[in-house]
């Protein structure tokens, strides 16, 4: 049997994320606003060439357009 979220066509990040965010918005003011604090995300990537330092890419940013 295929997992619902697989079904729809979803990534398991992707499910794990609407979830989350669903959760989130059916908490109270106060015990929300502090869930939305703790689901921020600063994450970023660099790729390394010969010892020197790429561009640094904010991948929250990337998961955010898509």
């Amino acid at each position: 049997m295929v997992a619902a979220w697989k079904a729809a066509g979803l990534t398991y990040n992707k499910y794990l994320s609407i979830a989350a965010r669903v959760v989130r918005r059916s908490l109270k003011e106060q015990p929300r606003l502090a869930a939305e604090r703790r689901g921020d995300m600063q994450l970023k990537f660099a790729k390394w060439d010969g010892g020197k330092q790429g561009e640094v890419k904010s991948l929250a940013k990337e998961s955010v357009e898509q």
